[in-house]
């Protein structure tokens, strides 16, 4: 009613999206008023969201794209990698997400294996999401437990309906083994461990790799999982970031040195869309993947629209440059005045070894 738009997408004659479409050299963030415009004057729409009558709004100039959900006023605008695809759309209007958040404020976290300060930056991560934070980074001292917290708080999400697609970045296969024996060992709900609860996959993983007394056989992620989400399926995918780069770009560019490529022999572009995983998990993000703005490692989690979560023993300036809100730290000093670790005395020693040159 207040102008033609430059594109309304529909689905299945279901107006979802309108679309304002700007040159090259216009930078889109600053047009999604425009879109906002239409998306108030649409005729005759079955969606009304206050003053709006589309529930998505997009603003590209063909290689930046801007997008913000209209259904709520507190939801911001976000940079995206692409356009969501239409089931994504689809199954981001019908997600009770409202029910879900409600459900996490309503249930305490209760873990008798918990300590306290695990339950602190389970609460500090839920609020943040509840603050609509999409971007947050936890540091926790190095034997405090941060795979076996984040685990936790893995189950929260899924249990709310919150969150259904989760991806455990690691930058080792050693890592993803101990991801994969926690998922196997933890006890989510009373005699059910967390992969009883829901599916868990991970990449092809050696026996070498898992504790010597671990049976677990960690179970492979079907390829149809990561090129076709449903949002029917419920499942934590523990991963390589090396290798889901090579799922996303290729191997070009991507160093033998930062990972066991060998084990990736297998591995080969895939089309996964940006909707594959509404939050992603990546450990020890202090390792180097976000050390440069256009490193290989910042376009993987740049990838994927969903919550991001950086997970740290020691954050550095990159790490905090990417990840911008630190919402919990738990110090090496702190847990040791606390009892969690023991202090270290160090001891100079005189060697008569010389390094070679």
């Amino acid at each position: 009613k207040n102008g033609p738009a430059d594109y309304i997408l529909f689905f299945k004659g279901i107006p979802l999206a309108c679309v304002e479409g700007k040159k090259i050299r216009i930078g889109p963030q600053n047009v999604l008023q425009q879109a906002k415009r239409y998306a108030k004057g649409f005729p005759e729409s079955p969606h009304s969201y206050g003053d709006y009558h589309l529930p998505f709004i997009y603003s590209t100039n063909g290689k930046i794209f801007w997008f913000q959900d209209l259904r709520d006023p507190l939801n911001l605008s976000r940079e995206v990698s692409a356009f969501h695809t239409p089931q994504a759309l689809m199954e981001m209007l019908n997600r009770n997400e409202s029910a879900a958040k409600n459900w996490l404020k309503e249930n305490e976290v209760e873990n008798r294996d918990l300590w306290p300060f695990q339950v602190e930056a389970i609460k500090a991560m839920e609020q943040a999401i509840l603050n609509r934070r999409r971007t947050m980074l936890i540091a926790m001292a190095t034997g405090t437990g941060k795979t076996f917290t984040i685990f936790n708080l893995i189950y929260r999400l899924m249990k709310s309906g919150l969150a259904k697609r989760i991806v455990f970045l690691v930058d080792r296969r050693a890592l993803a083994a101990q991801a994969v024996t926690t998922a196997a060992s933890f006890e989510a709900e009373p005699s059910l461990k967390f992969d009883q609860c829901y599916e868990v996959y991970s990449q092809r993983i050696r026996r070498e790799d898992l504790d010597e007394d671990m049976k677990f056989d960690p179970k492979i992620l079907p390829t149809e999982y990561l090129t076709n989400p449903n949002s029917r399926d419920s499942f934590v995918y523990i991963s390589t970031i090396q290798r889901m780069r090579i799922n996303l770009f290729g191997s070009e560019g991507l160093f033998s040195a930062t990972g066991d490529l060998d084990d990736d022999s297998d591995a080969q572009i895939l089309d996964i869309p940006i909707h594959a995983f509404d939050v992603i998990i990546a450990d020890e993000c202090h390792r180097g993947y976000t050390a440069q703005e256009e490193s290989k490692w910042r376009e993987v989690l740049n990838h994927f629209d969903g919550i991001r979560v950086g997970l740290t023993a020691t954050p550095a300036a990159h790490t905090m440059a990417f990840f911008k809100n630190m919402v919990f730290r738990y110090d090496y000093e702190r847990a040791v005045q606390e009892g969690y670790l023991v202090d270290y005395d160090a001891i100079a020693i005189q060697s008569d070894i010389t390094p070679v040159s």
